[in-house]
């Protein structure tokens, strides 16, 4: 007796009504009876509701099939879909899925369609539809892109939360919602525009706002009720508060080396258009323009009048002490009395979270000078890569003498002889399972002996291409590596011993090409010292073994280092210890 199929049952829908007119109840009814009239054994259901078919990423049942079909959970020989577009529109994704299920032994049968992958016609069928379904979805888009210009066109709210001021409420005669002005917002929005206009910047205005009591009312697309920079600038920028509809301010871009990822971007404002609303404009056309006049001539950088040669060397390196934020150069500049002439700039580093650019208060209100900071870190790299340590010859001295790329290679050899033989292995359980005799009496019970074997062999397949990604991976990383240091080498043979005569430019880029972060002390420290620990983007070898991260020994601790410390030279104008970091 023919052993009974089995299958698993897969129903999506884009909306809450389906758009090829059967709802998912309809589907799911209609996949049972195939099931049923065929004789499966449906073994479980799988249901994606409002989920696109772009990709596989946002549907959280079709993926869970996928890990049951690899666990063997229910031994399906089949997964039954309404139509091939309910699997997926993403041609390269349905065809992998495709693939992932064939590997384990199971079929598709896209009902609707009338296509079985069990065939050889099936497969073909597949490929040309998945792609026909993916050129459809781009389709849909395009459509959709082109309802929301219209309405755009019309003066009306094309999609997303309504902006803050406003509402979005049920209007007669429309489909769609309505933008109505919340005036509980619109106050804020009135007073930010005012403000602005009055001469102050946009951290301004926002330090304004809130040291004033003001908040930003908690809602869907805002969850900090402190008023940032960047939500004075939206505001500012936005040209609903106008009286005006834009279409195209952001615009969906595919991340490159990525198949189905994107990302939103923001266009200029000379590349989308402005229609005119039909809401009111909690702003007045006159002072909306001015504004933007205003928001037009401070967007131009400005030149540098003062210390134009002076770079902040390790602003984009250091890192708050309190709240870990990268911290920014600024300048306490002061004229003289009764003259034009200027005293000598004071440059500072400091939070940059103090400004609340991001709506979260920093309470570091420390302004570390750059000068001693500076010092400090010239004097440590000059002590690491030069001087009398010498230790530039020690950088990855081991990687540069060992065979890490010829063992990975060894290494690549081995795993591809080893899937060789579980590949013909595959190979002759395949055919045995195809030389069985449907009429023996033993075939349920052979079938599932070699079924078994086959899952088997499939996973260890699977752990080896794992593997070989992982390996040529790890190949390309170390060849990458052993150019790094020969151009590592180079620089800092060429620069370091010039590193005092250099420019403040060519000193920041030097401290990026060797520096991946730099914490300091909350205060100075008694002997002058700030630095806590620097962490390399080249690993020093230190006693045999690669170490990115130097600490600084805190000035309260007495002991006299361990067999891994290494003590900075006399030059520094403190003595300190340098620890290896825990790796």
């Amino acid at each position: 007796m023919a052993k009974k199929q089995r299958c698993y049952i897969y129903t999506r829908v884009s909306t809450e009504l389906q758009i090829d007119g059967y709802s998912l109840e309809a589907q799911k009814e209609r996949l049972r009876s195939e099931a049923k009239h065929r004789k499966m054994q449906v073994c479980g259901e799988y249901s994606d509701e409002g989920k696109s078919g772009k990709n596989i990423a946002g549907r959280p049942e079709f993926k869970k099939m996928l890990s049951d079909i690899k666990s063997g959970k229910d031994d399906v020989d089949y997964v039954l879909v309404f139509k091939l577009s309910r699997f997926g529109r993403n041609a390269a994704d349905t065809l992998n899925s495709l693939q992932f299920m064939e590997d384990y032994g199971v079929n598709l049968l896209c009902v609707e369609d009338g296509i079985d992958s069990a065939g050889a016609a099936g497969k073909l069928i597949i490929s040309v539809l998945a792609s026909v379904a993916e050129i459809e979805r781009s389709n849909i888009s395009e459509q959709t892109m082109a309802g929301r210009q219209q309405k755009a066109r019309d003066g009306k709210w094309n999609g997303g939360f309504a902006p803050y001021g406003y509402k979005l409420v049920d209007k007669e005669g429309e489909k769609a919602k309505v933008l109505v002005i919340n005036e509980e917002e619109a106050e804020l929005v009135r007073l930010i525009y005012k403000l602005y206009l009055q001469g102050m910047g946009l951290s301004r205005v926002a330090k304004w706002l809130n040291d004033n009591g003001y908040i930003k009312k908690i809602r869907q697309n805002g969850s900090v009720s402190f008023i940032s920079s960047a939500f004075v600038k939206g505001v500012l920028d936005n040209p609903v508060y106008g009286g005006f509809i834009a279409y195209g301010r952001r615009k969906n871009e595919k991340i490159d080396g990525t198949r189905d990822e994107y990302h939103v971007v923001k266009q200029d404002k000379d590349s989308y258009k402005l229609y005119e609303g039909q809401h009111d404009a909690i702003i007045d056309r006159e002072t909306w323009f001015r504004v933007q006049a205003k928001r037009e001539l401070n967007a131009f950088k400005r030149e540098k009048t003062h210390s134009k040669e002076h770079e902040h060397m390790v602003s984009a390196l250091l890192k708050c002490p309190v709240c870990g934020a990268s911290m920014y150069g600024v300048v306490n500049r002061k004229k003289k009395k009764n003259s034009d002439e200027f005293y000598t700039d004071m440059w500072y580093y400091t939070c940059k979270n103090r400004k609340l650019v991001s709506g979260h208060l920093c309470n570091y209100k420390k302004h570390v000078r750059q000068d001693e900071l500076n010092a400090e870190v010239i004097a440590l790299v000059k002590y690491v890569f030069g001087g009398e340590n010498d230790m530039k010859d020690q950088i990855l001295k081991k990687l540069d003498s060992d065979d890490s790329v010829k063992e990975l290679l060894e290494e690549k050899t081995r795993l591809e002889k080893e899937k060789n033989s579980l590949v013909s292995k595959k190979t002759k359980q395949l055919r045995r399972i195809n030389d069985l005799d449907i009429d023996d009496e033993f075939y349920d019970d052979l079938m599932k002996t070699y079924k078994d074997g086959l899952y088997e062999i499939n996973e260890q397949i699977a752990v080896i291409d794992n593997n070989l990604y992982q390996n040529e991976l790890a190949i390309q990383n170390a060849q990458g590596e052993n150019l790094s240091v020969e151009v590592y080498k180079r620089i800092i043979d060429e620069m370091i011993d010039n590193i005092d005569d250099m420019t403040d430019a060519d000193k920041k880029m030097l401290m990026n090409l060797l520096i991946e972060k730099i914490e300091i002390y909350p205060e100075k420290q008694k002997d002058g010292r700030w630095i806590k620990s620097v962490q390399f983007k080249i690993p020093l070898n230190i006693d045999g073994k690669a170490v990115d991260t130097l600490y600084f020994d805190d000035e309260e601790d007495d002991t006299e280092g361990d067999e891994n410390s290494l003590p900075l030279s006399k030059n520094v104008e403190t003595v300190c210890l340098l620890h290896r970091a825990n790796m």
